[in-house]
């Protein structure tokens, strides 16, 4: 949905990951990827597109971090650091979930975090004591 958006395309997709809730006690796990897209639009305006997305399918925003239907995050965009009222970019939580670290550290493994000075695979590296289990679904 995201690549018919006129303005954009994929350029990498990640494999995908079944991974432990975090911040809930949910018996469900999560399945998680990572994109990498060329944008026309600046974040916010992306932004905008993603929570369309989330809505025509049925997302409901009812508990934080619980069960949902689909999840769309902006985590990065380029170098850029931004805060603003509704939206905050890198992704305030990057650096800390594996189950974003592991498929963005597969599709950009170079990619220089703007604010930490350190790569996908740095950040991914570098998380202790985690105890997520992460399980490839694919290729």
């Amino acid at each position: 949905m995201l690549q018919a958006i006129p303005g954009q395309s994929i350029v990498k997709t990640s494999s995908w990951y079944l991974t432990e809730p975090v911040g809930l006690e949910d018996p469900e796990w999560f399945v998680n990827g990572v994109i990498l897209l060329e944008t026309v639009f600046l974040p916010e305006a992306l932004m905008l597109h993603m929570l369309e997305i989330e809505t025509a399918l049925g997302r409901e925003r009812t508990v934080k971090w619980g069960p949902r239907i689909i999840d769309l995050d902006l985590l990065c965009y380029d170098q850029m650091v931004m805060n603003s009222p509704v939206l905050t970019i890198p992704h305030p939580f990057l650096e800390k979930r594996r189950f974003v670290l592991e498929p963005m550290a597969e599709i950009a493994p170079e990619y220089v975090h703007p604010v930490l000075k350190k790569t996908m695979v740095q950040l991914r590296d570098g998380l202790a004591g985690e105890g997520q289990v992460l399980i490839r679904l694919s290729d």
